[in-house]
Formats: C-alpha cells, structure tokens, sequence
C-alpha cells in the first residue's frame, strides 16, 4: 500500500476568439478575477498557477506557440471538491457559455492526475499530461473528469 499523500491536479486550455483586450473576450476577462478568487474560496482549493501579481495566468509564458491559448492549472484536495467548485458555482456559467469567448480545439481540453502532496505542477508538466490524455486515452498517469483514476491507479 502506498502511504504518501496525494492531491489532484488539474490543468485545462481554451483558445479565445480574440486577445484579451477585445471586446469579444471581454465578459471572461472582467469574470477571471472574481472566478479565480472564487476557487481560491472554494471548500479542498489547495493551489493555482498565478502571475507575478498573484492574480491571473494570462501572463504566464506556456508552451503553446498560440498565444490565444489560455491556460489554468490548479490543485485541490479531492475530485469532489474540484466538481463542486466546476459545476456547482458560478464557475459553471462559463463551461457552458465558453463558445462566446473560445473556439473549438480537437482532443480534450482538461487533464487531471495526482501529484503528492506539497508539490506543484509546472506548465510544462501539465501540458505533458494533457498531450499524454490526448495520445493514450485515460490513464492512471493522466485521466478526464468522465474517466476517473485513484492515487493507486485504479479506475474509479
């Protein structure tokens, strides 16, 4: 049995219509902040990737060459508390409205897998994941909200 502690991480992409200063974009960037506090607040929020000013991502140097690609990269206790802020929160008005603001990518967008605690993902780990969901499929390495794996590689 595996004694250490793990927590799940969590990393997901959109590409925006526009930058982020366009006005097609604008009701996702005035929401980022309260959203971002929002997980910040919620119940199992261990971490998020911020910028230097410790509000956002945007500025963030990632490893997409498309810079309309935005990302966001989180840790939180449980899967649970990861659904409950996605899909029981205001969070949940902007998974179902994304389209005004992103266009359709291929492969999955979200990628999730287990880190032990105390430590936090790089951008380049998560987008290695994300890159591992879209080739493999599902795995205990890197798995989607709907194909669920334990910290001990079983499927749940």
């Amino acid at each position: 049995m595996n004694n250490t502690i793990y927590h799940l991480a969590q990393f997901n992409i959109i590409k925006l219509k526009d930058h982020l200063d366009s006005p097609v974009v604008k009701e996702f960037k005035d929401f980022l902040a309260p959203v971002n506090q929002l997980a910040e607040e919620s119940p199992g929020f261990i971490w998020r990737l911020k910028d230097e000013e410790g509000a956002s991502a945007t500025d963030i140097e990632t490893p997409y060459k498309d810079k309309l690609i935005f990302v966001n990269l989180s840790v939180w206790l449980t899967f649970e508390n990861l659904k409950a802020y996605s899909y029981k929160t205001v969070h949940s008005y902007f998974l179902k409205s994304r389209n005004k603001w992103a266009n359709k990518m291929d492969g999955h967008q979200v990628v999730l897998w287990w880190i032990p605690v105390g430590e936090n993902p790089s951008v380049i780990q998560a987008k290695e994941k994300l890159d591992l969901l879209n080739k493999n499929g599902s795995t205990p390495e890197a798995f989607s909200m709907i194909d669920l794996y334990n910290h001990d590689g079983i499927k749940l």
